[in-house]
């Protein structure tokens, strides 16, 4: 049988027959090339028997994709007027693999529970201008995600795996390397969307490890990863720190971090040990 993936005839059909008009507010480009679809899912590395929880499913390219893998699917949408069409496109392009979708209407980053089996892999055409929220946001909320694959936009990537030391190395790539080891893995070019989009996206792998420490808590780490980062520029003891913390100088001395240092040279284990040390000073 057919994997029963869209062509791009059919996906404007399919959006002309419910009326859409894609928003840039929600970000709504959706990919329209099947090889597209087919190199996503198996970079993925999805498997029969997974359950994969797919952000943004829009008109289903991907959605159709992952069921023709053999995994189950969780679609969250937030446009109820594609959330109400999904099922109905699964059910007309592969009917044998219906059973296997469940769709649920709701903004992804205030999903706190998910219908059926709990997600193995995150696999997601993420809006551009959530993306990194809603990518920490389940993390965080769902610790049965092993891997993942995530479409963002080409800068996002780049920033969500980038090393310390490096010009695009940020909050972003602090707080996703607490959750996971990050790699780039790809470029998708804008002609295979609909709308077409002014950038190209980057594709990210995503694979769970455990945090830096299972004792200091997360909350703390990435308050001060924000407060640093937000002064770069400064050295760390006269930076954002100095705003969170009442002896910077010495908790990060205590902590073996260079107090003249600035954020970018920091990893994840260097914040965590900040905050381990800012919590035995009780200066935290």
């Amino acid at each position: 049988m057919s994997d029963g993936l869209l062509d791009p005839r059919t996906l404007r059909e399919i959006a002309a027959g419910i009326g859409l008009q894609p928003t840039k507010k929600r970000g709504q480009n959706f990919v329209v090339d099947a090889n597209t679809v087919r190199r996503i899912v198996a970079l993925s590395g999805v498997q029969a028997g997974d359950v994969v929880l797919e952000v943004g499913p829009g008109l289903g390219s991907l959605t159709l994709g992952l069921l023709a893998a053999g995994c189950r699917v969780v679609a969250v949408e937030i446009d109820a007027l594609l959330a109400r069409r999904l099922p109905l496109t699964v059910a007309e392009r592969r009917p044998d693999l219906a059973d296997r979708l469940t769709v649920l209407t709701a903004d992804a980053l205030a999903v706190t529970t998910l219908p059926g089996p709990v997600p193995t892999a995150l696999v997601a055409n993420l809006p551009y201008n959530v993306s990194v929220p809603v990518i920490l946001h389940l993390l965080a909320g769902f610790d049965s995600l092993a891997r993942g694959l995530v479409m963002v936009q080409a800068e996002v990537a780049d920033r969500l795996v980038a090393a310390p030391g490096s010009k695009t190395y940020g909050t972003p790539s602090v707080k996703l390397a607490w959750y996971a080891r990050a790699r780039r893995v790809g470029t998708v070019p804008p002609a295979v969307f609909w709308p077409v989009p002014n950038v190209d996206s980057g594709l990210v792998e995503i694979v769970r490890r455990e945090p830096p420490s299972p004792t200091v808590p997360r909350e703390l780490v990435f308050r001060l990863v924000d407060a640093a980062f937000g002064q770069r520029r400064k050295m760390l003891r006269s930076g954002g720190l100095s705003g969170v913390l009442r002896d910077p100088e010495s908790v990060l001395r205590a902590a073996g971090v260079d107090p003249t240092a600035r954020p970018e040279a920091l990893t994840v284990a260097d914040f965590t040990r900040i905050a381990e040390s800012a919590t035995a000073a009780g200066d935290a």
